[in-house]
């Protein structure tokens, strides 16, 4: 472990940097405590009957602690995020604009069976320099727990207080949490649908977060089959309670009979149950009816609604009236479809010939994510270090007054 004396003579970048590998350090030593205490979790989850997604997302193992010890590595990779000069700007002889990154402050990140959340927002907070109070779900208690204790432990041997990390556990604590608007800069909630929207309800803090991950896929008449059937299976199956996992299958009715031969044994011998649309069901009978429910319905299960279209056009017009403006792809070898496809469908991510799975910030080399967001303004889609920095302007003078510049005008020349 490091000196936290040796620590102190660091600069503030390095200091960051040295906590978080004093983390990823102190985790790796203590993996069989953390598959222990989320075995614990996990055993009272299945006794009090939670949902199978809700399970998939709580287990942890130890590839995952590995790819989260990783993800805390990759975020002290990343360059530094505060005191950046994004601008830099003459108004005039000696009065020079700046615009410089600084941390949010305080983020309250409440979160829903995600142990591996801890260590990405703990990663993420310290690097941009903001302090982090965590709330895990009842159901991964145990599992948050050892986490933030193992955190705090590693920070005790850096210059990076242990108070910069905190987590709550009771639900009365997080409604005392969303009305600290004085002291908390911003709320981060990942869970459910009902969930996000409960604390967007009860908070008057800005909130950062998804309500829903209901994903689509495109498969356009000028697809590659086999490129098709590959996407699918993994947009869908490769970790279905994922919040960018497929929900609905859209396909082009030119291709549909071929596709769908090729895709449908894959899906069922990945266990997935297949409900379909009218058109589907005249192609292949056996499956189950497809209801307007299920279009706007995001499963996280295996589970895949499908429908059949006659264009384009009524694709994206599909997906903009039930998508979450999440993740949405297409598969086709038509490039004025995929930019036409990119430009009309509203989503914080559209994607081209690939998974939707790949909305992720440790695969878009973000490090790590505190969430993703599906709101217009920023951020927007997976949420790093940029969105957890804001900004200030310093202007610096000689004495200059506004009145002056009746009678002169500004430079405004960027230095």
């Amino acid at each position: 472990m490091g000196c936290p004396l040796a620590s102190q003579t660091l600069n503030p970048v390095d200091r960051k940097n040295h906590a978080l590998e004093q983390i990823a350090q102190t985790l790796e030593q203590n993996i069989a405590p953390i598959l222990a205490a989320n075995q614990t979790d996990l055993e009272q989850a299945r006794t009090d009957g939670l949902p199978l997604p809700l399970i998939n997302r709580l287990k942890l193992d130890e590839a995952k602690v590995r790819s989260m010890i990783t993800g805390v590595r990759s975020v002290a990779a990343l360059g530094e995020p505060v005191g950046v000069r994004q601008l830099h700007r003459e108004l005039d002889t000696d009065l020079i604009l700046e615009r410089i990154t600084v941390p949010l402050g305080v983020l309250g990140v409440i979160f829903e069976a995600r142990p591996d959340a801890v260590t990405q927002i703990a990663a993420l907070a310290i690097k941009s320099g903001n302090g982090a109070i965590l709330k895990g779900g009842k159901e991964a208690l145990h599992s948050c727990e050892v986490l933030v204790n193992l955190i705090q432990t590693a920070l005790n041997n850096t210059a990076v207080s242990p108070a910069t990390i905190e987590l709550v556990t009771t639900r009365a604590e997080v409604l005392e949490l969303l009305r600290l608007e004085r002291d908390i800069d911003l709320i981060i909630p990942r869970g459910s649908n009902d969930f996000v929207r409960f604390i967007q309800a009860n908070t008057k803090i800005p909130v950062l977060g998804h309500a829903d991950g209901l994903c689509h896929l495109f498969i356009d008449e000028s697809a590659d089959l086999d490129m098709a059937v590959k996407v699918t299976i993994d947009s869908k199956t490769q970790y279905p309670a994922a919040c960018n996992a497929i929900e609905t299958l859209l396909v082009h009715s030119a291709i549909a009979p071929e596709f769908l031969a090729l895709v449908l044994p894959q899906l069922a011998d990945k266990k997935v149950e297949v409900r379909g649309c009218a058109s589907t069901l005249e192609l292949f009978p056996g499956l189950k009816v497809a209801t307007e429910e299920d279009w706007q319905t995001e499963y996280c299960d295996l589970i895949l609604a499908i429908k059949i279209v006659a264009t384009l056009e009524e694709a994206i017009d599909h997906i903009n009236t039930y998508g979450s403006k999440h993740t949405e792809a297409i598969v086709t070898n038509n490039p004025t479809n995929a930019d036409r496809f990119r430009q009309r469908v509203d989503a914080a991510g559209v994607y081209h010939n690939c998974s939707t799975r790949f909305a992720d910030g440790f695969r878009y080399g973000f490090g790590a994510e505190v969430g993703i967001s599906t709101q217009k303004m920023p951020p927007r889609g997976p949420v790093g270090l940029e969105g957890l920095v804001t900004y200030r302007y310093y202007l610096s003078g000689r004495g200059q007054t506004v009145a002056e510049y009746t009678i002169k005008s500004f430079t405004h020349r960027d230095l």
